[in-house]
C-alpha cells in the first residue's frame, strides 16, 4: 500500500511540442481556464519531482521511500523536519543529478512547487508561505496573470517565454551550448482538490526536452552550485 498518493499526471496544453507517447493533452484546457480567476506560470524544471512528507522522501513511485543516491541531502533534511510535517505533503524538483539540462546558477538543489494536505492542494500563496517556513526554495514563479478571453494573445505570451533562458542559466549538456528553458507549468493560484488537478494545471514542454536513456542513472552526475563554479 502506498504511503501517499504519488503527484497527479500533468496534461499539456494542446500547443505544446514536447509531448512523448505516454503523455497526455488537455484539449479543453480554454475552456478549464475560464473558470480560474488567476494564474502563474512557474519554470519548469529538469529535475526528479519528489515528496517530502512524514513517511520519508518521495520519487515518482510513492509505494516506498526513494533509494536513489542523489536524495540522500534531502533525507537529512527530512529527518529535521519529520515531526512539523503533520499531514503536509512538499513536492518539488530535485535539481542534485543532472539530467538533460545542466543549470549553471544554482544557489540550492530543491525547488518547491507544490504543497499538497489531505487530498487539497495548497494556495500559491500558502505555499511559498510553507516552503519558506521549512526554508526551501520555489521554482522560479515567470509571473501572476489575470485569465482574460484572448486565446491568441495567452498562447502567444507562452511561446514567447519560453524561449528564454532558466533563471539558473540552462545549458544542453548533449548539444554542449546554451538552452532555453525546459517548459513553464501554470496553475490556478487558488487551492483546490486533487480530484480537480487536471482542471487547474496545465504544462508547456519545448520539443527535444528529454536526451537521458535509459542508462542515465548508471553514470549520473552531481549538478554543482554556483559557489563551487565560481571557486574554480
Amino acid at each position: 500500500m502506498n504511503q501517499s498518493e504519488k503527484y497527479p499526471r500533468t496534461f499539456h496544453y494542446p500547443f505544446s511540442p514536447g509531448t512523448t507517447s505516454d503523455d497526455r493533452i488537455n484539449h479543453n484546457y480554454w475552456e478549464d481556464l475560464q473558470k480560474i480567476k488567476n494564474i502563474v506560470h512557474t519554470e519548469k524544471l529538469d529535475g526528479e519531482n519528489t515528496c517530502l512528507n512524514k513517511y520519508g522522501v518521495f520519487a515518482r513511485s510513492h509505494a516506498t521511500p526513494t533509494s536513489h543516491p542523489w536524495a540522500n541531502y534531502l533525507k537529512v533534511k527530512w529527518n529535521i523536519m519529520k515531526h512539523d510535517l503533520s499531514d503536509l505533503e512538499i513536492f518539488g524538483e530535485n535539481l542534485y543529478a543532472t539530467h538533460s539540462i545542466e543549470y549553471l546558477n544554482l544557489e540550492n538543489h530543491f525547488f518547491v512547487f507544490g504543497i499538497r494536505e489531505n487530498g487539497l492542494w495548497l494556495s500559491w500563496e500558502e505555499t511559498k508561505f510553507y516552503a519558506k517556513l521549512f526554508d526551501f526554495e520555489m521554482v522560479p514563479e515567470i509571473e501572476i496573470l489575470k485569465v482574460d478571453d484572448d486565446k491568441d494573445k495567452y498562447e502567444n505570451n507562452i511561446l514567447n517565454i519560453i524561449k528564454k533562458k532558466s533563471e539558473f542559466d540552462s545549458f544542453d549538456t548533449f548539444l554542449n551550448e546554451e538552452a532555453t528553458m525546459e517548459g513553464i507549468v501554470t496553475r490556478n493560484i487558488e487551492s483546490y482538490d486533487s480530484v480537480n488537478f487536471k482542471e487547474n494545471v496545465f504544462k508547456y514542454v519545448r520539443e527535444g526536452h528529454v536526451k537521458t536513456g535509459k542508462h542515465w542513472r548508471n553514470n549520473w552526475k552531481r549538478n554543482k552550485l554556483v559557489w563551487e563554479r565560481q571557486a574554480k
